[in-house]
Order: C-alpha cells, then sequence, then structure tokens
C-alpha cells in the first residue's frame, strides 16, 4: 500500500510519496553525479599512402637505392610496389643508371659465386639481375626481392623491359 500525502509549506505546496513497508536497511549516501559524456568523436586515419616511383619508367622496373624499395610498372600503372629490396655492399654497389632487360633464367645459378638466384631478371653488365635473396644481406651487386617480389619481377618483366635504378 502506499501513502502519499500533500504538506503545503510556506505557500509551496509538496507532495511526498512513501512505501507503507518499513524501511528496514539504511539508507545509501547520495551518489556524486556522474558527469555527462559525449561519445568520442571519430578520427579518422588516413593512411600515408605508399610512395610513388621515382622514376620515369612507365614499363617496367623503378628501382630507389636510397628508399631501399622496388616497382614494377605497366603502361605507367604500379603493378606491384613499393617492395623492400636489397643491394650490393659498398665494394660490389648495385650501379645506377637506365637499362634494359637482358634475359630471364627462373632456376639460375652463379657460375662465379656457386649460389642459387631464383627468378633471375638480367639488366646489367657483370651479371646484375633483380632476383630471390636475403633483404638484409648484401649482395655482388643484384637487387635482392623476396621470395614472391621475385616471383612476381620475374612474370612481370619482358626482355626489352626498362629499368632505372636511382
Amino acid at each position: 500500500m502506499r501513502r502519499t500525502g500533500v504538506v503545503t509549506l510556506l505557500g509551496t505546496v509538496l507532495v511526498t510519496a512513501a512505501c507503507s513497508a518499513p524501511r528496514t536497511t539504511t539508507p545509501s549516501p547520495i551518489a556524486e553525479p556522474v558527469p555527462l559524456t559525449t561519445a568520442p568523436v571519430p578520427t579518422t586515419k588516413t593512411a600515408t599512402p605508399p610512395p610513388a616511383p621515382p622514376c620515369a619508367v612507365t614499363t617496367g622496373a623503378c628501382v630507389s637505392l636510397t628508399q631501399r624499395l622496388a616497382w614494377l610498372l605497366r603502361d605507367g600503372r604500379v603493378v606491384r610496389g613499393p617492395v623492400p629490396a636489397g643491394f650490393g655492399s659498398p665494394d660490389q654497389a648495385t650501379p645506377a643508371g637506365s637499362f634494359h632487360v637482358v634475359w630471364k633464367d627462373r632456376e639460375h645459378r652463379s657460375s662465379e659465386y656457386g649460389t642459387d638466384m631464383p627468378n633471375s631478371v638480367f639488366f646489367a653488365a657483370g651479371g646484375i639481375a633483380f632476383h630471390a635473396g636475403p633483404l638484409d644481406a648484401p649482395s655482388h651487386g643484384c637487387v635482392h626481392l623476396n621470395d614472391a617480389d621475385s616471383a612476381a619481377f620475374f612474370d612481370g618483366l619482358n626482355v626489352g623491359d626498362k629499368v632505372q635504378v636511382l
């Protein structure tokens, strides 16, 4: 049962309501007001676009020695890249310049160094090629790519395509 009452106090009407059951617990203290929060404003993270190839090549390959990156291009569009690349040591530096793909060999073995050079795409004098190799170990002047990237460069480059190394 509920009891309600109306009390007039100095011209103000107060309405009180109470439960008819006696109170058996102590009242809880008045809670501090909870500050109103607004939903966080969503922040849109705009991903930094990958670096554009610095070369003039439109069909072929572009290599940036300073960025340690390579791109595969076809008809002015990047079809793969930028991809990480490894290069020759200072005493056997990867040559800079403009070249053309001379020949390709999927399972080449270096006669000079006795090492396997999978997915070789030769483009400069002295047997310089793109091929699969460790990115963290210097080559003998070649452009090392990981396995998947070297396969893509092998499949995407044709004899005669331009290669620019900057």
